[in-house]
């Protein structure tokens, strides 16, 4: 039988990449199309019937069930696990702690040796909700039953849980790959003494959790002397690398799947106890073992956004130029693990200053461990810098939008390298013309519709949009289809459809012609999806995949049956560029009405315009702008996680009691972008996953004080800070809170 002919693919093509070094594939010059044309979820269909299977409920023979035991004290000691009645307990087939789990190495971690991975190692307990037992058993119900029996004494020690910006025992962390170093330009402290107008004050943010619907979930097994575990994360490969050096196993020993994700923010960026957990019990029991975090749980043991405390100070001249900017950030962390919370990222990008100094400061408290969280930094510190901004706007007696127009960078301000890309102009001129700007009244408490105080406010948006190593594989198959492989994430962002367009782009066919398969960790390593960098990342490792492809297809005339197949690594691409500051930029818009005898805030409408680069598929990035800023909804007006001083534990782990803007809370919200061409990247894009949250709370926080002349520093804005200012709003006072 002759094979099918070998389908067209675009002639490939080296030139050196825009502002780099080293050569790289350009776009092919002839296209399918497919980027930039709305295109809706190839998974979506399987979502909505409920046939797209999560991490959670993939079946197995003979699975068992495992059920998590965490702790009850904020800091001690185990003095006692008593398994023994538990095991007499109908189903049950274990129970693992700390005495007889099996030994995992230590120093392993994503960034760095991550001690919150050593589960069951030892009698320690570092915080409420600390692992301390699993239960394994026949069913669900017979694990959570016994689990729920089992009898765990402790020798308790006094803890400190609660953060507060005076707290003793802050340091300054040491500077690595995640912690940027504090920075200092010119003589802040001579600049503000020179300056007509000065702001400084303090600005505070609560701990937020990450809340995704899927709740973290593992199912392991051994099979054929292979480890495979089907996870609920956003990097496979990664999780697939730190597994096997956990369990000291070779790395081609271990598989992890991730097809189907319900949410992440980044509580599903690194490996997590619920997977370690299921590979314990596997190997002990020899039969596939599935755990699933309870929500309470997930609030404890994947992380959150930790609470911030901000001094920003502002000093400048009477026309708005910023002689200085003063950032000081106070976080915290664990004492398992160092997290650092980068809060002044905004202030490192946003504004040109004559003067201009970063500090952060940490604590280690008896907590779980914070993690990312969607735009970390960049969301609890442009509440600060852009509250701070619209502070001095209203003492300078300027139009907002233009002191920040006034202030715009040549370069980085800190690393006074090179803008990829800055559209952040265009993104405030649009934003006004569609939002009727230029009529507002800026006085504030000048509107009113019945009891309802109404204001608009504004805000300045960034994030790092970068590019970091992936693989990726192409077969041309004797069907004249395309296949792609790369272990790649879609946590729900549309990235799978993405990829699927980006792809039949590069190889000149239509989208109908190209299968993408994505998170598989035997595909080879690929940038996790987060940090707004994993579609830019992997549409690189694609586009190069389909130029070498290309290459090896002009060299045949027909398909064999099993296919032609071509690999791009682009690490050495990804290195060899010239560095530059490559971030996205944008303007967000709300309005605002506020009820001062009920304390009730309402926000009435939002607009948020971004300078995003190439955006692949408009339907499902505006879908994401659109989830970002309803997040920072929730930011400023709901979410907060509070500590019980006394038990060192959460008092609102549950989504009742843990309040995200639900759909009655949130308005009509209209999400766009402007040309930003940047080929920094071959690919031109930029990541917008994290973008649309970004002064959003600021944007919501400005327009409270404009509808009422009341500052709202703290997050969130509840209904008894504005009654406690509400006397003072109505006789037309000028408190602060």
């Amino acid at each position: 039988m002759t094979a099918p002919t070998a389908p067209s693919v675009s002639a490939p093509s080296t030139a050196v990449a825009a502002a780099g070094t080293t050569t790289a594939s350009p776009a092919p010059t002839r296209t399918s199309g497919a980027v930039g044309t709305p295109h809706t979820r190839l998974e979506g269909r399987l979502k909505v019937t409920g046939a797209a299977r999560y991490a959670g409920e993939v079946p197995f023979a003979e699975l068992a069930h495992g059920w998590l035991v965490t702790s009850t004290v904020a800091r001690g000691r185990i003095r006692s696990i008593e398994a023994e009645p538990v095991l007499a307990m109908p189903g049950v087939l274990t129970v693992l702690h700390h005495e007889n789990a099996p030994r995992l190495t230590p120093g392993v971690g994503m960034m760095g040796p991550d001690a919150t991975l050593q589960v069951l190692q030892d009698d320690r307990v570092p915080h409420v909700g600390w692992p301390v037992a699993l239960v394994v058993a026949e069913t669900l119900e017979q694990a959570r039953e016994a689990a729920e029996a089992l009898v765990v004494a402790y020798d308790a020690e006094p803890h400190d849980a609660v953060f507060h910006a005076g707290h003793p025992g802050m340091y300054t962390p040491e500077p690595s790959r995640y912690v940027l170093p504090d920075s200092d330009k010119g003589d802040v402290e001579a600049e503000l003494g020179a300056s007509a107008v000065v702001v400084d004050e303090e600005y505070t943010t609560p701990q937020e959790y990450h809340s995704a619907m899927e709740p973290h979930a593992a199912v392991a097994r051994w099979e054929n002397g292979r480890l495979e575990a089907i996870d609920s994360n956003q990097g496979s490969h990664a999780v697939a690398q730190d597994l096997a050096k956990l369990f000291s196993l070779d790395a081609a020993s271990v598989r992890v799947r991730s097809e189907h994700v319900g949410g992440a923010f980044g509580s599903k960026g690194t490996i997590r106890p619920h997977l370690l957990l299921a590979v314990m019990a596997t190997t002990v029991l020899d039969r596939p073992v599935r755990v699933v975090l309870t929500r309470r749980q997930m609030f404890s043991l994947v992380g959150s956004r930790p609470a911030t405390a901000q001094r920003v100070r502002l000093g400048a001249d009477s026309d708005g130029r910023l002689r200085a900017l003063d950032h000081e950030a106070r976080t915290f962390s664990s004492t398992v693990h160092e997290y650092v919370e980068q809060s002044t990222r905004h202030s490192r990008i946003m504004y040109a200053a004559d003067a201009l100094r970063t500090r952060t400061k940490v604590v280690r408290l008896d907590v779980p461990t914070p993690a990312f969280m969607r735009a970390p930094g960049w969301a609890p510190g442009s509440f600060a810098v852009e509250s701070a901004m619209d502070e001095l706007a209203e003492k300078a007696g300027m139009d907002p939008i233009a002191l920040r127009s006034r202030n715009e960078p040549e370069a980085g301000p800190v690393s006074g390298l090179p803008f990829s890309s800055r559209n952040l102009i265009a993104c405030f001129d649009e934003g006004a013309r569609r939002f009727g700007w230029t009529d507002r009244d800026p006085r504030p408490r000048a509107r009113r519709d019945g009891r309802w105080l109404l204001g608009t406010g504004m805000a300045a948006a960034a994030h790092s949009a970068g590019t970091a190593p992936s693989t990726a594989s192409i077969t041309a198959g004797a069907d004249g289809a395309f296949t792609v492989r790369i272990a790649a994430a879609d946590i729900g962002t549309g990235a799978r459809t993405a990829l699927t367009q980006i792809a039949a782009d590069a190889l000149g066919a239509p989208p109908e012609r190209v299968r993408v398969k994505i998170a598989d960790s035997d595909f080879g390593p690929a940038f996790l999806a987060g940090g707004s960098m994993g579609t830019a990342s992997w549409a690189w490792a694609i586009t190069e995949a389909a130029a070498a492809l290309g290459e090896k297809l002009a060299l045949v005339d027909q398909i064999p049956a099993e296919g032609i197949t071509a690999r791009a690594d682009t690490s050495e691409l990804v290195s060899g560029r010239q560095p530059r500051e490559s971030n996205a930029f944008g303007a967000q818009f709300a309005e605002v009405s506020v009820d001062v005898a009920s304390g009730e805030v309402r926000v009435r409408r939002m607009l948020g315009i971004f300078a995003v680069g190439r955006v692949v598929n408009p339907l499902t990035a505006r879908s994401q702008l659109v989830g970002g800023m309803t997040m920072g909804l929730s930011m400023a007006l709901h979410e907060e996680g509070i500590r019980d001083t006394a038990s060192g534990g959460l008092a609102n782990a549950d989504l009742a009691g843990y309040h995200v803007a639900a759909n009655a809370d949130v308005p009509v919200i209209e999400a766009g972008w402007v040309d930003d061409p940047d080929t920094y990247n071959p690919s031109g894009i930029k990541g917008l996953g994290e973008i649309g949250i970004v002064g959003v709370a600021a944007a919501i926080a400005n327009a409270v004080w404009h509808a009422t002349g009341v500052r709202h520093r703290d997050l969130p804005i509840r209904l008894d800070r504005v009654l406690t200012a509400g006397t003072a709003i109505e006789n037309g006072g000028a408190v602060t809170h």
